[in-house]
This record gives C-alpha cells, sequence and structure tokens, in this order.
C-alpha cells in the first residue's frame, strides 16, 4: 500500500479522486492550500502527489521543486482544469511526472499513479546496489538528484552526457559513473576538448602510424583505441572542432577508426561519457555543434546543480577540506567561529565547488598556527562581496519559494549599509595587513598593492595608530 497525497481546492474532485485511488488499495489524504500541502509532505512521507496548479494561496507549480526534494522524493502529478502548453513544460522542466487534465476520466486519473509507482518499484531495486559516492561531500537534495542520475547511468552502457556550471564537479561525476559501472576494470580516458592543439588532433585521438607525418618516429596508439573496454570522457564537448565532430560521429556509430597515416581500421569497444558546461542545444541550433552528434552523445544526462543551489553543503565541504588538509600537513585539527561559516554561506561562489576548494586552501596557509578559523581568514573581496549581499538581503539563488517574513519597522537606505559594509571589511583589512607584515609599511604596499601615500591616507581614515604593530 502507497501513500497519496491529493492538493486540491475542489473538494468535490478531490473526494472523487480519493474514492478511485482507495479501489486501488492506497492510503489518501487531502488538502487544499499550498502551506498545506508543504505541511503535510513534510511531515508525512508519501509516494505520490496530485498537484492542482490553480489553489487559493498561489500557483502550485512554483512549490513543485520543494516537494520533490523531500527525503521521500514523491512523484508529482500536475492536476488542472484548464490546461496549457507552457503549463506543461514547466511542470516537466520542474520534475513532474505527468500533467493531466481534471475533464478526463477516473481511468485517466489514476494511469499515471499506477505507472509512477511502477517507476518507483524499480528504482527502489536499483537503488538496492550500493553506490559508492565518497568522492563528494554534501547530502543537500539536489545533489541527491545528481547521484541518482548518476547511479542510473552507472547502471546502462548508453552513451551520457554530464551538464553544468564551471566548477560543480562535472568530470568526478563521470569518474563515478565508470567506477560504479561494469566498466570499472577498464581504463578511464579522458579527453580535454578544450586544449586539443589543431594539427594533432587526429593523431592524439585515433593514434598514428610511423612515418605518418613529420616527428612519428614510432607507432602510437590513440585515446580512443586506450578506453577499449572502458569509459572514453569528453570533457568540455562543445569545445570539440567542427571538422573533428563528423568523424568522431562516425567513430560513436560503428567503434571504428583509422590511426593517422595507417591502411586498416581499428576496433575499440567504449563507453562515452562526455561533459559541457554550454548549452549544446544553443550550439546545435546555430550551426556549430552538430545534432546528430548531440543526438548520440545524450541518450542519458546527469544535471550537476551549482553550489548556491546547495548552500547546505557549503559547512560539510569547508569541514571535511580543513580536516583533511589538518592531517596531510600532521598538525591538529582547526576549530571553525559560526561566523566563518556564516560568510561562506552568503557568499555566491560563481566558481563553485573548485572555486571553494581553492579558497580553503588559502584559509589553510594564512592561518597557519591558528587553532580557529574567523572570517578574517578569508579574502577580503570574498567578505566584502558576501557583506554586500546580507545588506541587500539578497536569497539564495536556488528557486524555492520563499516563506513570507514579518515587515521590518525601520530600514536604511542601500547605499549607506553598502558602504558601512565596506568601510567595515576595509577597516578589518588594514588591520590584518598591519598584523601580518608587523607594521612594515613597505612591506604593507608591497602585499596590498597600494602607494605608501594611499595606505597612510587609509590608515587615518579609519583612526588606525601604526605604533600598535611594532616592526
Amino acid at each position: 500500500m502507497s501513500r497519496i497525497l491529493i492538493v486540491d481546492d475542489d473538494d468535490g474532485f478531490a473526494s472523487m479522486l480519493s474514492r478511485a485511488i482507495m479501489r486501488l488499495g492506497h492510503e489518501v489524504a487531502c488538502v487544499g492550500t499550498r502551506h498545506d500541502a508543504l505541511s503535510a509532505s513534510g511531515a508525512c512521507p508519501y509516494d505520490v502527489i496530485y498537484l492542482d496548479v490553480n489553489l487559493p494561496d498561489g500557483n502550485g507549480l512554483e512549490i513543485l521543486p520543494r516537494i520533490r526534494e523531500l527525503p521521500s522524493r514523491p512523484e508529482v502529478i500536475i492536476i488542472t482544469g484548464s490546461g496549457s502548453p507552457d503549463g506543461a513544460e514547466l511542470a516537466m522542466n520542474y520534475g513532474a511526472w505527468d500533467y493531466v487534465a481534471k475533464a478526463t476520466s477516473n481511468d485517466a486519473m489514476t494511469l499515471p499513479l499506477i505507472r509512477a509507482l511502477q517507476y518507483r518499484d524499480v528504482r527502489g531495486a536499483l537503488k538496492s546496489r550500493v553506490f559508492d559516492r565518497s568522492r563528494l561531500v554534501g547530502n543537500s537534495p539536489c545533489l541527491n538528484l545528481c547521484l541518482e542520475a548518476a547511479a542510473q547511468a552507472a547502471d546502462s552502457d548508453a552513451s551520457a552526457l554530464i551538464t553544468g556550471e564551471t566548477g560543480t564537479g562535472k568530470e568526478i561525476i563521470a569518474t563515478l559513473i565508470h567506477e560504479n559501472s561494469a566498466r570499472r576494470s577498464g581504463n578511464f580516458v579522458v579527453v580535454d576538448c578544450a586544449a586539443l592543439p589543431e594539427n594533432l588532433v587526429e593523431s592524439i585521438l585515433f593514434g598514428h602510424v610511423k612515418g605518418s607525418f613529420t616527428g612519428a618516429e614510432r607507432d602510437r596508439e590513440g585515446l580512443i583505441q586506450q578506453a577499449h573496454n572502458g569509459t572514453l570522457f569528453l570533457d568540455e564537448v562543445g569545445e570539440l572542432p567542427e571538422h573533428l565532430q563528423k568523424s568522431f560521429l562516425r567513430v560513436l556509430q560503428e567503434r571504428r577508426f583509422r590511426p593517422v597515416g595507417g591502411q586498416q581500421e581499428c576496433f575499440s569497444d567504449f563507453r562515452l561519457l562526455a561533459a559541457t558546461n554550454r548549452d549544446l542545444n544553443q550550439l546545435a541550433g546555430e550551426g556549430r555543434f552538430r545534432k546528430d552528434l548531440l543526438y548520440r552523445i545524450c541518450v542519458l544526462t546527469v544535471q550537476v546543480p551549482p553550489l548556491r543551489c546547495r548552500r547546505e553543503d557549503i559547512k560539510t565541504i569547508a569541514i571535511h577540506r580543513i580536516h583533511k588538509l589538518c592531517d596531510e600537513c600532521h598538525v591538529a585539527a582547526k576549530g571553525f567561529s559560526p561566523e566563518f561559516f556564516s560568510v561562506l554561506e552568503a557568499y555566491d561562489w560563481p566558481g563553485n565547488v573548485r572555486e571553494l576548494l581553492h579558497t580553503l586552501d588559502r584559509v589553510f596557509a594564512v592561518a597557519g598556527s591558528d587553532s580557529v578559523l574567523y572570517p578574517k581568514h578569508l579574502p577580503t573581496g570574498l567578505r566584502i562581496s558576501a557583506m554586500q549581499n546580507q545588506a541587500q538581503g539578497e536569497a539564495p539563488t536556488d528557486g524555492r519559494v520563499q516563506s513570507p517574513v514579518a515587515p521590518v519597522k525601520t530600514i536604511q537606505p542601500m547605499r549607506s549599509v553598502r558602504d558601512a559594509a565596506i568601510a567595515a571589511a576595509e577597516e578589518q583589512y588594514l588591520n590584518d595587513l598591519l598584523t601580518f607584515t608587523q607594521g612594515d609599511i613597505q612591506e604593507a604596499c608591497r602585499v596590498a598593492e597600494l602607494s605608501p601615500s594611499r595606505l597612510y591616507e587609509l590608515l587615518k581614515q579609519y583612526n588606525i595608530p601604526r605604533k600598535a604593530y611594532p616592526s
């Protein structure tokens, strides 16, 4: 027996649908608003949720992302009395199972439920296999969604396209898919398409025979051949040279290729994974990426979320990274002030996890023998940006619907708040600078890249006595 939730303010329709579902042997509950839907689904693990679009307190589609992130990961069937193509597209993009009109029969309304429950049974069986995720740190809902897609890709031998912004960890996901696949004993061969030299690209991929061109002093095996019985990973596949896309398409279709200067074709049984931070559909529409090649490489897709969409993982990643550095350098474990994490979580991280890891490496080096990490150990630019975000009250850009907040009684102009935040950061930086250089003005100017006159002007502006930092 499964648990089903119906979110609809039409009592008559909800009652009719409830009876039809109960006849299938399932447990049903009904609510009539978005607020009650979030409360009920958060309190009880539901398998499938019927969600109406037009609810008294807003559009039901707006809470779909939050429902899909619940621990029970319910499937969502959108129901509406006035269907529209745009609404259906939005529902599918948000991960809805199906989009059905209320005017259909009971059988048509319950058929998506039957299919969704069958799918959950199959997916539950797949989850029973252990998926090693030790390379990734975090347990946010959107990361778990990504790992579910990666686990499905690992159970298949079909080509898969991994998408995501720069620095999100697409190569790590590709490695996880390979290491959890049936080809784990074979090679994992990485091809950086953005770094392929124009004059040697065919030789690198397909190999060459001795004497085929100047400098070819011996036969050389190409990367495609090295991936035989393993995985070939095309990183930044959107940068693959256009003249090579056609020949590579043939390789994907037949798994055969001819080395440069060779007379006979070679065979390589590889599984293809590709990654990109670009919109390949847009490139294909502009004629810069072959559509037939795109269809070949994206049989399966795995979307890696940006770090700003999984802010709850930032603290876990930071603790893991710093403790790892302490272990590698054989130093005592460091503590963290609450403000340290607050600054990390307020920053937008345009470089994603890669930027966070590099920042933590710098923090570890700057902290030296300090036993506790504070915001002052973070780069000044990062702290200023985080303060500006906090001062402006920016909501996390993760697409979630935010709960209403109580109105404040007074508020200062944005310029005043921003100026105060920058002034506080500059004053802290100057104190840190003089502490680091022990009051040596010449060294402080070199580190801060300021002229002596400008440094003295700032010290006077913030009333910072140089004598407090004797050299």
